[in-house]
């Protein structure tokens, strides 16, 4: 309901006295019927009238203030409606990290202000991991948030919720990779189960010294936190040892997020294909589509006995579900065109939130709200580490790292390559192919072309030219030495008279159409044109063939944020 629309002046929702203004397209703050919108956001006073600023009107207040760090004397938010984008979440029994992070990142990106930023950054708690993560957040580059999610009770009417005392584990955990270019990101969910080393990690204790906590083998993951007194850092290195990939910066929220965010949008919706009644979670809900928020939620992306095999595996292909109806929620128009929701949805998360320091600030969490707003939601794939059950258990309860699998989706991630778009890549590279291929070929001992090491062992010219006129046929080659500089992908460059002979040594060497570079010739020792072979980095021995496309990884799990999926 409009801020015009309520009772007295001073029952009014702060929230609801931000109108749009159909001149500029901006929400501006209206403090009374009468009162002109105010163009300056922040607190305003009674003497702020001699300054030239209009007072607010008595009885107005701002979103009141959190706890944790002092508050400003009257936050007002700001005027703009923006959303960034959010992630995923999947673990045991939580899944307001990633709604909650995003959530956060999403009210900042939208309302905006200086003012009431720094006020939601007063509401979010803060830890030093020192070397484990970046000590700023770089906008002009790819970057990598660990959201995590514990399982340590807080707050009221959670006593069903998580293991009593606990410290807090990494219950739920997701690696945020979003790309440089914004065009895609990468949510890989980490098994909590997941057997691991856990590295030596320092921590930084209340009283600001540094204690080195010492690392455990073969734990399960969700040991990296909470036990031994590790904080997030641990995580972030835990994460680091696994995969190989450096996480920059984490986020980390408890049970309440998904309560209280799912409340903030008026729930979220979601589908099974058959009823749910689950007395452990107290889920109930008929087959089809449904609307949760709440309680309902927060049961929702707990249960496990309702899906599939009623393990951890299936339950982080739920909360993938959940998360990606989440996202959509919030990033609806119904959702950011209400100053109203925005504003509770952007209390709700950073009240549940804890980011590391580098982070913690009112500008960096801006920035990143806005990187991540760039991302389309249909580009943000959700998949899980691919994993195998326990081989040294008799009875199966933990998983290790499918080292078939695994390697090349953490490659992928590291070297920035999108899951979303790697098939339409693949579709390019064959068009390519078809292009840059297709005519006639010359016959081996026509091919004159000059051999340079561009990366590939020490050798490996002379081994390649050795097999090009012994085995090959390819008689009118050289070896011209070590290329100017080293190239990951091995090329062919030639001059567009020299495509039939060009042809004809890729289908010799097993080159793509990527890797046949259309440009000029050279000319030789004898005068004569000829094309340029440089081995790359992916060189793999005289006589092997190469392909220099990009195939996709065989997931255990995956979808988008954009699917609207049912769960089973």
């Amino acid at each position: 309901m409009d801020a015009q629309g309520r009772g007295r002046a001073d029952d009014v929702d702060p929230a609801d006295q931000w109108v749009l203004n159909p001149r500029t397209g901006e929400y501006e703050l209206r403090l009374s019927p009468s009162a002109p919108e105010s163009s300056v956001p922040g607190p305003r006073t009674a003497g702020s009238r001699a300054s030239g600023r209009r007072t607010t009107a008595p009885g107005r207040e701002v979103p009141p203030q959190r706890r944790r760090r002092a508050e400003p004397e009257a936050p007002v938010p700001s005027r703009r409606g923006r959303r960034p984008e959010k992630k995923k979440s999947r673990g045991k029994r939580v899944l307001l990290w990633t709604g909650g992070s995003m959530a956060f990142v999403v009210l900042v990106a939208g309302v905006g202000g200086y003012v009431y930023l720094k006020h939601l950054e007063g509401n979010v708690s803060t830890t030093d991991v020192g070397t484990a993560g970046s000590s700023s957040f770089k906008k002009d580059e790819a970057f990598n948030i660990l959201i995590i999610g514990t399982d340590k009770r807080t707050g009221e009417g959670n006593e069903g919720y998580g293991d009593k005392g606990s410290a807090g584990h990494a219950d739920t955990n997701i690696l945020l990779h979003v790309a440089k270019d914004r065009s895609n990101a990468t949510a890989l969910s980490i098994p909590r189960d997941l057997i691991v080393d856990i590295p030596d990690c320092e921590t930084t204790q209340e009283d600001g010294s540094k204690k080195v906590i010492p690392g455990s083998s073969g734990v399960r993951f969700n040991q990296s936190l909470g036990d031994l007194g590790r904080d997030a850092g641990c995580t972030m290195r835990t994460v680091k040892a696994v995969t190989g990939i450096q996480p920059h910066h984490f986020m980390m929220a408890d049970f309440n997020a998904v309560k209280t965010l799912t409340t903030a949008v008026e729930g979220v919706d979601v589908c099974v294909e058959h009823a749910v009644d689950d007395p452990k979670s107290h889920l109930q809900l008929p087959a089809g589509e449904s609307t949760v928020e709440g309680e309902q939620a927060l049961a929702f992306v707990r249960t496990r006995h309702a899906f599939g095999n009623e393990g951890d595996l299936d339950r982080i292909k739920v909360q993938q579900q959940f998360l990606g109806s989440l996202m959509r929620k919030m990033s609806s128009s119904d959702t950011l065109t209400s100053p109203t929701k925005l504003v509770k949805l952007a209390e709700a998360a950073t009240k549940a939130l804890t980011v590391d320091s580098a982070i913690g600030k009112v500008g960096t969490l801006k920035d990143i709200a806005l990187e991540l707003k760039k991302v389309p939601t249909k580009n943000i794939t959700f998949t899980t580490v691919p994993v195998i059950d326990n081989p040294a258990e008799k009875v199966k309860a933990t998983v290790v790292v499918n080292e078939a699998k695994g390697p090349q989706v953490f490659d992928m991630i590291k070297n920035d390559v999108s899951f979303t778009e790697v098939e339409q890549k693949q579709k390019k590279e064959k068009a390519a192919v078809a292009a840059r291929l297709k005519g006639e070929k010359s016959e081996p001992g026509e091919v004159r072309v000059r051999v340079m090491n561009g990366g590939a062992p020490a050798g490996s010219a002379q081994q390649e030219l050795a097999y090009l006129q012994t085995q090959a046929g390819v008689s009118k080659s050289e070896n011209a030495g070590n290329a100017p500089a080293e190239v990951a992908k091995t090329t062919l460059e030639y001059a567009p008279d020299q495509a039939d002979q060009a042809r004809a040594l890729a289908e010799i060497l097993g080159l793509s159409g990527a890797a046949m570079k259309p440009g000029e010739s050279v000319t030789n020792a004898q005068g004569l044109p000829t094309m340029t072979l440089t081995l790359g980095k992916d060189f793999k021995g005289a006589g092997v063939k190469l392909d220099g496309s990009v195939k996709k990884p065989d997931l255990d799990t995956e979808s988008t944020a954009d699917q609207k999926l049912c769960a089973s």
